[in-house]
């Protein structure tokens, strides 16, 4: 009787602990790079970056003639990464940055024209990395880790070298750290 009421015991508090982690969710890994580079540098799409990244924001691209955009680009950063901004002004090491990026739909509703996010084109992933952590690596410098991702292929990068490949678009945002942070106003706010 009393090894029956034990097991029951144990089957019970194992499904309240169940129940309790079913749903507070996922936990946010504790190292936010965990998921996005391995340990000589290799960078990759972080496959739970929906889930557990905050938005940090959205651009829309302009098409080339007439009405609409081209393409819509959504930023995802890592758990963490916002709130350390707005306390410091900078994104800490190890923090990373998910750009999602969509050819676009335009077309004609009640409010007027309207494009959306149609197809996925790729990913830009950026990760922090202040202390040169990969030094030689063609793709780690300027105090990042930079990397584009096909939409196909979210393990392999086809960037070869950051200077060429991935810094050209961020040179106007080079004095706020390569980020476009203006764009951002849940940095600011």
């Amino acid at each position: 009787m009393k090894l029956s009421r034990t097991v029951g015991l144990a089957v019970a508090v194992s499904l309240v602990a169940g129940t309790v982690a079913a749903l507070g969710g996922a936990a946010a890994p504790a190292d936010p790079t965990a998921n996005a580079v391995d340990a000589v540098g290799h960078l990759r799409v972080p496959a739970d970056y929906r889930t557990l990244y905050q938005a940090l924001g959205s651009w829309a691209i302009a098409a080339d003639g007439g009405q609409g955009s081209k393409e819509m680009h959504a930023v995802y950063a890592s758990p963490g990464a916002i709130d350390a901004y707005r306390k410091t002004g900078q994104f800490p090491d190890g923090a990373v940055l998910v750009k999602e990026v969509f050819a676009t739909s335009t077309n004609e509703m009640t409010t007027g024209t309207v494009s959306h996010a149609d197809k996925l084109k790729g990913w830009f992933v950026m990760v922090k990395d202040s202390k040169g952590t990969h030094p030689g690596n063609p793709l780690w410098g300027d105090g990042w880790g930079w990397s584009w991702f096909d939409a196909d292929k979210p393990l392999k990068t086809t960037s070869t070298d950051y200077h060429t490949d991935c810094q050209g678009c961020h040179v106007p945002a080079k004095a706020t750290d390569w980020i476009y942070v203006n764009g951002y106003p849940v940095l600011h706010h």
